[in-house]
């Protein structure tokens, strides 16, 4: 025998993507070839992308009604939140705590308002337009005080909304992050 003869060739594979690419990487769903620039990483193991965007969809539940009725629902109740802000902003020394207690409280009470209008129903996009109605619902309590100079009214509503904002878009994905 020669050396020619003892050297066993296995069939080389190409990603499904990039037909020039060699790899030995397999989707764990459909395993069909991909390289690792193709590759995503998840938990359980790699999985190609189109794999990855057809279980994203199964998480995907929000309907074309939910958008505006979630942005509706979060621009009301943070212009109300935000008018309360105005309020404590009166009071002095004492609404910098009131502010710190009462904005997660405003933020909470709106993401289970939009999870209650909208069916629990998910999606990126539906989370990002309610925090965006949050922002807007605000923005005219905050126009005002800008309006009238009152420079503690603003800093409330800034802290208001670096507070409640995130927390609205926290609370309505699902993002833990202290288990």
């Amino acid at each position: 025998m020669t050396d020619t003869e003892t050297i066993s060739t296995s069939p080389v594979n190409y990603c499904y993507v990039h037909p020039t690419r060699e790899t030995s990487l397999r989707c764990k769903r459909c395993e069909r070839y991909i390289c690792a620039s193709c590759a995503q990483r998840t938990p359980t193991g790699y999985l190609c992308k189109d794999c990855v965007r057809s279980q994203q969809k199964t998480f995907d539940t929000s309907e074309w009604y939910d958008y505006p009725l979630g942005f509706i629902v979060a621009a009301i109740l943070s212009g109300v939140a935000a008018f309360l802000v105005t309020l404590i902003g009166g009071i002095g020394f004492f609404g910098w705590f009131l502010i710190a207690a009462g904005a997660p409280v405003a933020g909470t009470m709106i993401a289970e308002s939009v999870r209650f209008v909208t069916r629990r129903h998910r999606s990126k996009n539906l989370f990002i337009t309610v925090a965006v109605g949050v922002v807007i619902g605000a923005l005219p309590i905050a126009l005002f005080q800008l309006l009238t100079m009152n420079i503690f009214g603003i800093i409330f509503q800034g802290i208001y909304l670096v507070i409640a904002v995130p927390l609205v878009y926290t609370r309505l994905s699902g993002i833990q992050l202290f288990r």
